[in-house]
């Protein structure tokens, strides 16, 4: 199943499909459409796996095996990559917190997001190429994005597998933190960007033109909210 909790601004997404590593399944897909249908208007997402095993672990071949025609398969990965889609256009920032293994899917699921926190003891990789075919949910170019192109081609054409520290070197993964303070870490950096005007920061890094941006600081610089930060600044030690 697929769970969406909100609270103060920040919403978490959890795959909790343990029978499965967290795989998907198309009425997995059905279940992460209407989540992200659900956290509209939070101020960041988070999305991990249930347990501590899997981020998520691919798609589920015991049920998408019985996809067998062309049609299928491209049905499949068009609805896949419309949600990986969404979620790269969330308006707020959006978290992987892989709490463990991003395998195949898993991975191009974990590249959709903005940000990706890593417990120091999973593995990710896009490894599609072991059951021979390759990445269809737009986590090829989205790894061609972030590692570069001849990077993207090494590591999804040989299926590597990167270790959490490996990833992080990379520029695949972004913060590694220890198993033991991952949700406290987690939790601390999404309240961060919920609770701050980081969805108009993702705005502007996306592309924007100069004059729209100017006009987004404009905005914040008139908030009750800016106003009463700077009276704290400025009556600190008073």
């Amino acid at each position: 199943m697929v769970d969406l909790e909100t609270s103060d601004g920040l919403a978490v997404l959890t795959i909790d499909r343990p029978h499965a590593r967290n795989a998907i399944a198309l009425s997995t897909m059905g279940e992460l459409e209407e989540a992200l249908d659900a956290a509209a208007g939070a101020q960041a997402l988070v999305i991990r796996g249930g347990g501590d095993r899997a981020f998520v672990s691919g798609g589920d071949l015991k049920e998408l095996s019985a996809l067998r025609t062309t049609e299928e398969a491209a049905a499949m990965a068009a609805r896949m990559r419309a949600i990986c889609d969404r979620i790269a256009g969330f308006p707020a920032p959006v978290i992987a917190a892989l709490n463990g293994h991003a395998l195949g899917g898993g991975a191009e699921v974990a590249v959709a997001a903005d940000i990706r926190i890593a417990a120091d003891d999973i593995k990710i990789g896009f490894n599609q190429v072991t059951l021979a075919i390759m990445p269809a949910w737009g986590g090829a170019e989205r790894l061609a994005a972030l590692v570069g192109k001849s990077k993207a081609l090494l590591l999804a054409g040989s299926g590597t597998l990167l270790t959490a520290g490996e990833a992080e070197r990379w520029g695949l993964i972004d913060r590694v933190v220890a198993r033991d303070s991952f949700d406290d870490e987690l939790r601390t950096l999404a309240t961060s960007l919920a609770n701050r005007p980081a969805g108009r920061i993702k705005k502007v890094i996306g592309g924007v033109t100069p004059a729209e941006a100017i006009d987004a600081f404009a905005e914040l610089w008139v908030s009750d909210e800016h106003w009463d930060a700077a009276d704290r600044v400025m009556n600190r030690g008073k």
